[in-house]
């Protein structure tokens, strides 16, 4: 039955098959000084696995936001009830792209660790009140999960892979906002303004429609792709400041316009940039 899925699902897909007992909902959704989101209504049965306290990313070596070891994230899994054999539907706010990649950026933890069953609920929370979706305020009893993992090392880029991209043909695909990417603004977990050398700019924001509350569609991604220079004929590495708006690019490229060996740079631009030795540009002039 949830062979059927998609990386992205709807919410139709997610009321006919919500009490499949193959399926598991993860609300990623952050609890906050003011509210715990997931007590105050959740969609039934969904497991709560809140993207900032729950442990989705970790801090390695001084690079923020990166994937746990493996023997912690697979920890993390099981504790949510998660076997191989179960299909996992990540639940987001869905008000932004920003908030949606928390979805995608655990979508990607789930294939890096060899999980094929795995989709996202487009528009998550937005979409699910806005169609009518019911809302419990019981937490279901969450049994230990039994998760193997299969690593994909081909879906996680380094920095090393990053520096020989050009040479390979690899495509350097930047997911920040354009005033990151040429070198006006700074995040402040990163140690220098600017970009990767040979990066092209894929904005993030522009994969998700805010007013309609979904994912761009295939035919879209492969637009914006080919407006910023993107081949998807070609392989490509995907980056951001963290590995989180990284994400969003990954999975439209990846995931929706079915783009092959797509991976990400987990330690993205925090990383790279800590090291004095490897060059940061103005992407204006790239």
């Amino acid at each position: 039955m949830a062979g059927e899925a998609t990386p992205l699902v709807d919410t139709a897909w997610l009321q006919a098959h919500l009490d499949a007992p193959e399926v598991v909902v993860l609300d990623i959704r952050n609890v906050t000084d003011e509210a715990d989101p997931f007590a105050q209504g959740h969609i039934p049965g969904a497991v709560a696995a809140a993207y900032n306290q729950v442990g989705w990313r970790t801090e390695i070596d001084g690079t923020i936001g990166v994937l746990p070891l493996e023997a912690d994230i697979q920890a993390l899994i099981e504790s949510l009830g998660v076997d191989n054999h179960e299909h996992v539907v990540i639940a987001p706010v869905g008000e932004n792209s920003s908030d949606f990649g928390a979805a995608t950026r655990v979508y990607w933890t789930f294939k890096v660790l060899g999980h094929d069953n795995v989709s996202i609920l487009d528009g998550g929370y937005v979409a699910w009140n806005r169609d009518g979706g019911a809302l419990s305020t019981e937490a279901a009893p969450v049994e230990q999960g039994s998760f193997e993992i299969s690593f994909r090392d081909e879906l996680l880029a380094t920095a090393d892979d990053v520096e020989v991209a050009d040479a390979s043909g690899i495509t350097l695909v930047d997911g920040r906002p354009e005033a990151q990417f040429t070198g006006e603004q700074q995040s402040g977990v990163v140690a220098r303004a600017g970009t990767i050398p040979g990066a092209v700019n894929l904005e993030q924001a522009r994969l998700y429609d805010v007013n309609a509350a979904s994912y761009a569609d295939a035919q879209t991604v492969a637009s914006i792709a080919g407006e910023v220079g993107v081949p998807l004929d070609q392989a490509a590495i995907t980056f951001c400041n963290t590995g989180h708006w990284a994400s969003v690019v990954w999975f439209g490229l990846s995931e929706v316009a079915g783009q092959e060996n797509v991976s990400m740079y987990d330690g993205s631009m925090t990383e790279w940039a800590a090291d004095p030795a490897r060059p940061v540009i103005n992407g204006a002039v790239n």
